[in-house]
């Protein structure tokens, strides 16, 4: 569900992140048609980010508990 908002909906993708700053910027980015492309890229990417460090930090709970 957040890679479809974050296609259509880049700035508001990085706003449910609590990325305030970031998500104005690719607001005003995402206003201009040729902006827009790369505010998706930036949504999409900051979401794998996301999704990477729960899990990094996940693995490193756990390898503290084991």
């Amino acid at each position: 569900m957040r890679y479809v908002i974050a296609f259509f909906f880049p700035w508001l993708s990085l706003f449910f992140q609590g990325k305030i700053l970031s998500g104005i910027i690719c607001l005003i980015l995402q206003i201009t048609i040729i902006g827009w492309i790369p505010a998706f890229i930036w949504a999409v990417t900051s979401l794998n980010r996301m999704y990477a460090d729960r899990r990094t930090s996940k693995i490193i709970r756990a390898m503290k508990r084991g």
